[in-house]
């Protein structure tokens, strides 16, 4: 089976800069051109979200995205059709840079495990991210999802113990997403007096029992926050501050502008 497009890219050396965003926010149709203005300003990984109506580890800027993107009719099949569609250049230009799906669970176990993968794989999905699934509990999960050609993230926490962060380090397939604070999406905490100094510390503790790359997200705003990141890790994720940018378009035209000048700003 031919490597997908992270395993590839965690291969080169570089620091990467991955954008989240909700698919349809934060209004209809603007799904495409966003892709295609996020790539065009070298987003090195495109994270979509797959709305959900409990998102437990996001904070409320990424909970309204979702419900935005419900009432406009987003689906777990909405996506993968508007994958595929990116994927094959139909209503933008075509997009290569490799696709990290992050949603729950609940939605793929309704949708039928092996047959979500086997349409992910189908319409061009290279990786998942599922925060409530446990590593502890997806060993089954990510066997199959092997056997498919994903790429599996674990996440990892401040406050996780050596022994844990060396297992989840094993078991993500070609990296593992390090929440920056222990906190929701889009949190100010990074902005507190001295958390430079824990962050620094609690980065240098992954680097040391870690062999895989590994990158760090929520709460990164700006340029300044994504180069301290990048300090220590090998990427850094921005989402609630995107969608926060584009939260205010009124066309898809817009929304591929917005995105597109803030995605700039972070380089």
């Amino acid at each position: 089976m031919a490597e997908n497009r992270i395993t590839r890219l965690m291969k080169q050396d570089k620091k990467l800069l991955i954008a989240y965003y909700m698919p349809e926010f934060p209004v209809p149709g603007s799904t495409l051109p966003v892709l295609e203005a996020l790539q065009d300003n070298h987003a090195d990984i495109i994270e979509l979200g797959m709305p959900y109506s409990d998102p437990i580890g996001d904070g409320p800027v990424i909970q309204d995205a979702a419900h935005t993107a419900i009432r406009h009719g987003v689906t777990v099949s909405s996506i993968l059709e508007m994958v595929r569609r990116a994927r094959k250049g139909d209503g933008c230009r075509k997009i290569t840079t490799p696709i990290l799906l992050m949603g729950y669970s609940n939605p793929l176990i309704a949708y039928g495990g092996d047959c979500f993968m086997a349409d992910a794989v189908e319409a061009g999905v290279d990786g998942l991210l599922i925060p409530d699934l446990p590593p502890e509990e997806s060993e089954d999960f990510l066997e199959r999802a092997r056997s498919f050609g994903l790429t599996v993230v674990y996440l990892i926490s401040p406050v996780t113990p050596p022994d844990r962060i060396e297992l989840i380090d094993s078991m993500s397939t070609d990296f593992s997403y390090c929440l920056a604070v222990n906190a929701t999406t889009g949190t100010g905490k990074l902005d507190d007096a001295g958390m430079d100094q824990k962050i620094a510390e609690y980065l240098k503790r992954v680097g040391e029992h870690t062999r895989k790359k590994f990158v760090v997200g929520f709460g990164i705003r700006d340029r300044e926050r994504v180069r301290k990141m990048w300090e220590y890790a090998d990427g850094a994720v921005v989402g609630t501050a995107l969608l926060e940018h584009v939260a205010g378009a009124r066309t898809p035209e817009e929304t591929a502008t917005l995105a597109a000048a803030f995605w700039n700003s972070l380089r």
